[in-house]
């Protein structure tokens, strides 16, 4: 595969007006898994300028980082926060990546508290609205730039697995706004890309999270142990460079719903 730092594909711009323009990269999640690779990645490239927004402090030695210290639980906060996430100037490109993401409550309806029925839906599906909402909002004229939205979505979006009601129904709907998102792009003519991409089963916290489920709570639990005993899990170094290879490489991925196996 290709490195996907040397594939910046640039589009839509006349070559002396754009190359000195920056790219601007706005990931959530960014203090751990496969945000921070994401942005470890990303800065090793001078001409990236990125916004990490995460609920923990981060400090990166980085002229070109910022981070933004929100809690995407809190809804209400992210509504307060959301013109402090997109700058309003020209880039040559300009990339969302909706990588938060939350396990959630692993356990059967019934035993489930009505908080964190509220809350997975509000990191996994609502945050990601609103923030795709603004994106649209405040780039969908720049159509010098070449404009990509990326939802972290999962393979379990399309199952049903006991115990993660929650997370498969957030993932899925996060599929169907991306789909829909798409629809309106190329309905609206205004060029944007949106896609929500599988990323494996990646080494991560969630993956403990995940192990530390009781069996009544979660019938695959001694498959999931075994993919770690087993070394079996990607690294979320391996899936970052996947994510930018798609969102490098647009041109060569039509479809919205896409998994990071299968490129």
């Amino acid at each position: 595969m290709p490195n996907p730092k040397h594939r910046l594909g640039i589009k839509y711009l006349k070559p002396k007006t754009i190359m000195s323009l920056s790219s601007l990269y706005i990931i959530t999640g960014s203090s751990k898994g496969i945000g921070e690779a994401l942005v470890d990645l990303l800065l090793e490239e001078d001409d990236s300028e990125v916004i990490g927004i995460s609920r923990s402090k981060v400090k990166k030695e980085n002229p070109n980082y910022t981070h933004l210290e929100i809690d995407l639980g809190q809804i209400e906060e992210l509504i307060d926060r959301v013109g402090d996430i997109f700058p309003k100037k020209e880039f040559r490109k300009i990339v969302l990546i909706n990588n938060a993401g939350w396990i959630g409550e692993i356990d059967h309806f019934g035993h489930l508290k009505d908080q964190s029925i509220k809350n997975i839906f509000e990191i996994n599906t609502i945050a990601p609205a609103i923030l795709m909402n603004g994106f649209v909002k405040n780039y969908s004229n720049q159509v010098n730039a070449e404009r990509v939205v990326v939802n972290i979505s999962s393979g379990a979006a399309k199952k049903s697995i006991d115990g993660w009601s929650g997370y498969s129904a957030s993932k899925a709907a996060l599929d169907m706004m991306s789909k829909t998102a798409q629809l309106e792009a190329e309905l609206d003519k205004n060029g944007i890309r949106f896609f929500a991409v599988a990323p494996g089963v990646v080494d991560t916290e969630m993956q403990t999270e995940i192990r530390s489920a009781s069996e009544d709570s979660f019938s695959a639990l001694t498959k999931f142990k075994s993919l770690k005993e087993n070394n079996q899990l990607s690294s979320p170094n391996h899936a970052a460079e996947k994510l930018l290879f798609l969102i490098n490489n647009t041109d060569q991925f039509s479809e919205v719903l896409q998994d990071v196996r299968e490129f």
